[in-house]
């Protein structure tokens, strides 16, 4: 008997790659819902390549009787509705920054920490981590278990698609903008990014760091080893799809 799975966010660009991403991998699916606003009631989403799921509306579903719930749809949405769905009994795995530093949820890379999974039955919730955390601590955790690591100089050079549709929107608009010599603007992104690289992402903090480079710090402590000193600086490039 498969899983009832639910996702929410699945009109935005990160919950339709979960969606695809299960259908890829054949999950043992035997229910999906695909949730958002009330905007998006009845709008197509695509499941693997021959099914099409027509959206349902977040604040009138009911997830008792469900099993997963993959939350793609930002923090101010897991705030107010994760706690309700893991209240119901549905398991919450979320993408937003949220529950990451929560002592009692777990911040889980499967091929790193699957260890720690069993901590989500505090609060029936697990976080996964900032993107390139993710695939960070993946090849530092043979690393460590061999020579324990210390100290981790990183740089990351992150595509707009980290930004969303507006970001990646932003991009195309403005790299077609420099080849007819129109006006550029800035509406996501605090510089031009056509063209140009910006080591700004998420909110600058006291310390002359930014938040994004700051979760790579925590959360690698977290997830690997609370020892590890980590000096991250992370970019904005002009790519659509891909960190590097």
């Amino acid at each position: 008997m498969g899983y009832r799975v639910a996702v929410v966010g699945a009109t935005g660009q990160v919950g339709r790659e979960m969606l695809n991403i299960l259908a890829e991998r054949e999950f043992p699916a035997d229910e999906i819902a695909a949730l958002a606003s009330s905007r998006s009631i009845g709008k197509d989403v695509h499941y693997g390549d021959d099914r099409v799921i027509k959206a349902k509306a977040l604040e009138h579903f009911d997830f008792k009787g469900w099993d997963i719930a993959l939350f793609a749809a930002g923090s101010t949405v897991a705030k107010a509705w994760a706690p309700k769905a893991a209240a119901a009994g549905c398991v919450v795995i979320d993408n937003s920054s949220l529950y990451r530093m929560d002592k009692d949820v777990p911040l889980i890379v499967p091929e790193v920490n699957a260890d720690a999974i069993d901590g989500y039955k505090a609060r029936n919730i697990i976080a996964n981590p900032n993107c390139s955390t993710a695939q960070m601590v993946v090849a530092l955790k043979p690393l460590h278990d061999r020579a324990r690591i210390k100290r981790v100089i990183v740089a990351t050079y992150q595509s707009v698609s980290g930004a969303g549709n507006a970001g990646m929107d932003e991009l195309f608009t403005q790299t077609r903008a420099v080849f007819v010599n129109d006006p550029l603007e800035n509406k996501k992104f605090t510089k031009q990014i056509a063209f140009n690289v910006i080591p700004h992402i998420d909110v600058f903090l006291e310390d002359g760091s930014t938040k994004e480079e700051w979760k790579m710090v925590v959360e690698t402590q977290k997830i690997l080893d609370p020892a590890i000193k980590v000096q991250a600086t992370c970019v904005r490039v002009p790519v659509f799809v891909g960190h590097s």
